[in-house]
């Protein structure tokens, strides 16, 4: 039997905000194709297009959330998180409690 040999991931890779607008920049002088960038700097044709569709929106030319709305966002639902911990954290307090005053 026959194994199919699988193809390595590519290690997940971050990039500066300032390497990003760079790349933006470029796809969007229109001299080159997005997967040209692409290949010249050895990324992938997605993250590239996300990049290029946010840059769009925050600058208006598209509808859609803004970075610092997205962040906001990020930043309540982590605040929601740890407020309903404390929530729960208060209601087992007050059911210990209340058992012991019986």
């Amino acid at each position: 039997m026959e194994t199919v040999a699988k193809k390595k991931p590519r290690p997940r890779r971050s990039f500066t905000p300032e390497f990003k607008a760079d790349i933006v920049e470029r796809c969007l002088a229109g001299d080159r194709t997005i997967a040209q960038v692409c290949r010249d700097f050895n990324l992938t044709e997605t993250a590239v297009r996300r990049w290029v569709e946010q840059a769009k929106i925050d600058s208006g030319d598209r509808v859609g959330l803004t970075s610092t709305e997205r962040e906001e966002i990020r930043e309540l639902r982590q605040e929601n998180r740890r407020l309903q911990a404390d929530v729960d954290l208060l209601k087992r307090a007050m059911s210990f409690f209340a058992k012991e005053t019986r």
